[in-house]
């Protein structure tokens, strides 16, 4: 069989806490500081801070008709697909759009449409429950309006395999080109659980955070002293082609993904195996994948939930696959928060970008190596330069669901 070809990520597009174009989003990371503050949306509940992405106004941008209709992850996902192709010097007026698919992860339905209309439900008022409810929530309007404002006509979905959805959208987006389906790919994932809902649910599933006092200080990756993450909204869509389309039209590749892992813990519905087997084999995967070992991976950019149990868990998968010296690791939830379903998508954009400066951005609040890893090499205080060929980014979420992307310098 012809080998597969390569694939090139031509395209970034971010919409995050840490700002609305790819060079703020470096420079913020890279200073290393939690942007968590109080929600007003949130006061009065136990948990009443998250990571925010700056102010913009979507009706200017997207029109007053689209801005209204949708809701905030939609929002997010068409700034950041703009952005991507604006980046990767496509102009969808010209391309084929036959030929362009787009792959977007979901953590599920949107939280933020459906209490208020329960609750005209619940009340009797069934005159006043919106038209537009169902398809605000439905897992894959984003990637859906994303497809219709970009005149992309290949195949448009979504993935949803929880906090690994982006990441599997992104895994699913290269299956895609290698096969040649499609010629380019429009991948990556949002979301916005900044709505009462989500924050209550993981409040009562005490996975958040409850440094109320101080917000900058309360998500703390693989620190010693965690306690949990802090919500992040987010979105971030990568442009992806094969390499010999890329080049014929000398378009700009910011990195090549040239490893995929997906497995599944069968464990547990909500914790990950104690052991990290399962994410050990993902790894193993995106390795396999990309026909590159251990000592080749230069940085991780891991999970990093900066819960008990998941952060002890990814340690473990880090030291069965890479011994006792595990390359250089940094965590962006510590500064971002967690984006839930969109993390893998913003990781993901964070490790190109750490590839293409050759530079690991600090984990935020990490202070205190934690005895039951110390194996584990956190790059905090400051940015570290690293000369790295390939690294690689980690995402798992509840059910066990396992991704792993492994990219290189082009």
């Amino acid at each position: 069989m012809p080998a597969a070809p390569d694939v090139a990520v031509t395209g970034l597009g971010l919409i995050t806490p840490a700002g609305l174009t790819v060079e703020d989003n470096w420079a913020t990371l890279c200073a290393g500081r939690s942007l968590a503050t109080r929600d007003r949306a949130l006061a009065g509940l136990p948990v009443d801070f998250t990571c925010r992405a700056p102010a913009f106004d979507a009706a200017a941008e997207l029109g007053r008709a689209r801005a209204f209709r949708l809701d905030r992850a939609a929002h997010l996902a068409l700034l950041a697909a703009r952005a991507a192709v604006a980046d990767a010097g496509l102009d969808p007026r010209a391309w084929p759009g036959e030929r362009v698919g787009v792959v977007l992860g979901t953590g599920g339905n949107s939280l933020d449409t459906y209490p208020t209309e329960f609750g005209h439900l619940n009340a009797g008022r069934h005159s006043r429950i919106s038209p537009l409810a169902l398809p605000r929530s439905i897992a894959s309007t984003p990637a859906g309006e994303v497809a219709i404002d970009l005149r992309a006509l290949g195949p448009s979905f979504a993935t949803a395999s929880s906090c690994a959805s982006a990441a599997t959208a992104i895994g699913i987006a290269r299956d895609l080109l290698r096969s040649g389906t499609c010629d380019i790919v429009l991948t990556g994932g949002s979301a916005a659980p900044r709505d009462a809902m989500s924050v209550l649910s993981f409040t009562r599933m005490k996975a958040l955070s409850r440094r109320a006092e101080r917000p900058e200080e309360a998500c703390r990756p693989f620190d010693a002293d965690r306690d949990g993450f802090v919500l992040g909204e987010g979105a971030a869509v990568l442009v992806m082609e094969r390499v010999d389309d890329a080049r014929a039209r000398r378009a700009r590749a910011w990195a090549l993904l040239r490893g995929y892992g997906s497995t599944c813990d069968a464990h547990h519905p909500l914790a990950p195996l104690p052991d990290g087997a399962g994410a050990a084999r993902a790894v193993r995967t995106a390795l396999d994948d990309a026909g590159a070992a251990p000592e080749d991976i230069g940085h991780i950019n891991a999970h990093g939930t900066a819960t008990r149990l998941g952060d002890e868990a990814e340690g473990a998968a880090l030291v069965r696959e890479f011994g006792d010296c595990p390359p250089p690791v940094t965590a962006a939830k510590g500064v971002v928060g967690h984006s839930l379903s969109a993390a893998g998508a913003l990781e993901a954009a964070y490790t190109i970008l750490s590839l293409h400066h050759q530079r690991i951005p600090p984990t935020a609040n990490f202070r205190h190596q934690d005895d039951a890893q110390p194996k584990l090499d956190i790059v905090a205080g400051a940015p570290r330069p690293t000369a790295m060929r390939a690294a690689l980014s980690s995402s798992f979420g509840f059910g066990g669901h396992n991704a792993v992307l492994l990219f290189t310098t082009p």
